[in-house]
C-alpha cells in the first residue's frame, strides 16, 4: 500500500501535521521568505524556535511562529532605516487586538504603508524624510504582500506588489547618488537592476551582487547588504530574477534551476562598466538564494567570492515529508493523490501556505490563488522545486565560499554543513547564535551583525 493511500486510514495524522505546519511552512523564505527563501518547513522545531526553547531571547510578537518571524524581520530592518520600531510594534498591537489573521495582518500593514507614503503631518517633508518614509513603506507593503493570498482580497496581490515597488523606486530616486536603473537581457523578459555606488567618481570598486530568496522584496536587499556595501566603498547590485519581484508578480516568469543563466548576464553588464573592478565581483544569496547563488557560482567563473546565507543544497527537503511523498514520477497519479487524498483534508491555513509556497514555480497556481482557489496541478511546481537540488554541482565551485548557518535554523537544518563539506574550493563555515541575538533563519533580529560578518569576510577574501 502506498504511503498516501495508507493515509486514507490515518487522515487525522496528515491533517494534524498540516495544521501544525501551516504557520511554519509559510516562512520558508527568509525575507518573508524572503526574504524571504525556500518552500515549506518541517514543523516541530519551528514553533519552538520562534518562541524560545532552542532560541532563548527571540522576541514573541505573535503566538503564531510564521507571523512572529515576519514581524521580527520588520523589526530587524530598523537598523538600516527600512522600518521604525514604534511603527512596527504599534501595528503588532493593532493586529493582536483585532485577532491575528491573514486579513488583519494584511489590512494593518497595507494601511501603515499607505500612511507612511502620505505627506507627514506638520511641515512638508524634505527629500531625506520622503526618502526614508518610502523605504519604510516598501517594508510594510512587503509585509502585507507576504500574507495577501490568505486574506479576503487575494486578487490584490499584483496591486500590492506594485505599491511596494513604487515605494522602493521613490526611495531609490531620492538616494544620493541615485542607483543606476537598467534592464539586463534575460530571455524575452529583461531583469530590472538597481546599481548602487558610493559616489559618481567612476573609480573601479569591488561589487557585490545581492540575490534575494523565494519571496523577499528589494527592500530586504537594502537591509541585508546595500548600506553595508556602500559604507565600505563597495558597489551593490540589487535585481529581480525569475520567480521574484516584477518578474513573478507582473511578468509571470517563474523560478529556474539554472541560475547561472540569470547571474551571467548580470556579470556581463557589470564588467562592461568602468566603475566595477572586474576581478572583485562577489555574489551573495539570502534564504533560498543560498541554493541559487552557489548554483550560479558553479558555472559562472568570474565570481570572485561567494556567500550562502544559509547554505542550501536541496530546497525540496524544506517541505514536510508528508508533502514530499505526494510527488510520484507520474503526473496524473501525483495530481490524483493531491486532489483526491490531500486537498479534502487540508485546513484553510495550510491551503494558504501551499498557495504562497507554490506560486513562484507555477503561473497557473498563482492565477488560481489570486482567485481564492487552491491549485490543482501539484506535479509541475513540485517537480520544479525538486529540480533546484545542487548536490551534483557544489563540487564545481572554485570561488572562495562562506557558508552561514544559524542556531535554530528552522527551514534547512543540516544543509549548510552538507554544503560546506561538499565544497572543494577555499571555504569557511560560521554559525550565528542565540548568544549573539542572531538565531533563526537569516538572523531576523540581527541583520546589522549579519552584514558585519559577511562584509568582513568579503574584505579579507578579496583584499579590499
Amino acid at each position: 500500500m502506498s504511503p498516501v493511500h495508507g493515509d486514507r486510514h490515518t487522515g487525522p495524522t496528515r491533517r494534524a501535521l498540516l495544521t501544525a505546519g501551516a504557520g511554519a511552512a509559510l516562512l520558508a523564505g527568509c525575507a518573508r521568505d524572503g526574504a524571504p527563501g525556500a518552500p515549506a518547513a518541517a514543523t516541530s522545531s519551528s514553533a519552538t524556535a520562534a518562541g524560545g526553547g532552542l532560541t532563548p531571547g527571540a522576541m514573541t510578537l505573535f503566538k503564531d511562529p510564521a507571523y512572529n518571524f515576519n514581524g521580527l524581520l520588520a523589526l530587524g530592518g530598523s537598523g538600516a532605516g527600512s522600518a521604525e520600531v514604534g511603527e512596527v510594534l504599534t501595528a503588532v498591537n493593532a493586529i493582536n487586538a483585532a485577532g491575528l489573521t491573514a486579513q488583519s495582518y494584511v489590512k494593518t500593514f497595507r494601511g501603515l504603508g499607505d500612511q507612511v507614503m502620505a505627506t507627514p503631518p506638520g511641515a512638508p517633508a524634505d527629500s531625506q524624510t520622503k526618502r526614508f518614509r518610502a523605504l519604510r513603506a516598501a517594508q510594510y507593503y512587503g509585509q502585507a504582500l507576504f500574507f495577501v493570498l490568505g486574506s479576503d482580497d487575494p486578487g490584490s496581490e499584483e496591486r500590492l506588489y506594485k505599491a511596494g515597488r513604487a515605494a522602493w523606486d521613490t526611495f531609490c530616486d531620492l538616494c544620493e547618488p541615485a542607483p543606476v536603473k537598467a534592464k539586463v537581457p534575460y530571455g524575452t523578459t529583461p531583469l530590472p537592476v538597481w546599481f548602487f555606488r558610493p559616489d559618481t567618481s567612476g573609480a573601479p570598486r569591488p561589487t557585490v551582487i545581492l540575490t534575494n530568496g523565494s519571496d523577499g522584496q528589494n527592500v530586504d536587499m537594502w537591509t541585508y547588504g546595500v548600506p553595508a556595501a556602500l559604507e565600505r566603498g563597495w558597489n551593490a547590485l540589487v535585481y529581480d530574477g525569475p520567480g521574484q519581484g516584477q518578474l513573478l508578480f507582473v511578468d509571470r516568469v517563474v523560478f529556474t534551476p539554472t541560475w547561472e543563466r540569470v547571474v551571467t548576464p548580470l556579470v556581463d553588464w557589470l564588467t562592461a562598466r568602468s566603475d566595477v573592478a572586474a576581478d572583485k565581483i562577489a555574489l551573495t544569496g539570502l534564504s533560498m538564494a543560498g541554493d541559487l547563488a552557489p548554483r550560479a557560482a558553479a558555472f559562472e567563473t568570474r565570481i570572485a567570492a561567494l556567500v550562502a546565507m544559509p547554505g542550501c543544497v536541496e530546497p525540496w527537503l524544506g517541505f514536510p515529508p508528508e508533502i514530499r511523498k505526494i510527488l510520484t514520477p507520474d503526473k496524473q497519479q501525483t495530481n490524483d493523490i493531491w486532489n483526491k487524498e490531500v486537498v479534502p483534508e487540508l485546513p484553510p491555513e495550510a491551503a494558504d501556505v501551499m498557495k504562497k509556497r507554490f506560486e513562484p514555480f507555477s503561473v497557473p497556481a498563482m492565477l488560481e490563488a489570486r482567485q481564492g482557489k487552491l491549485f490543482t496541478d501539484f506535479y509541475t511546481p513540485a517537480t520544479r522545486i525538486k529540480a533546484l537540488s545542487i548536490t551534483d554541482v557544489v563540487g564545481r565551485i572554485k570561488a572562495p565560499t562562506l557558508v552561514l548557518d544559524y542556531e535554530g535554523e528552522q527551514f534547512y537544518p543540516g544543509q549548510p554543513r552538507r554544503m560546506y563539506e561538499a565544497l572543494t574550493s577555499p571555504k569557511d563555515y560560521l554559525k550565528l547564535t542565540a548568544a549573539q541575538g542572531a538565531q533563526l533563519h537569516c538572523s531576523p533580529m540581527a541583520p546589522q551583525l549579519h552584514c558585519e560578518v559577511v562584509f568582513d569576510w568579503l574584505a579579507r577574501t578579496l583584499g579590499s
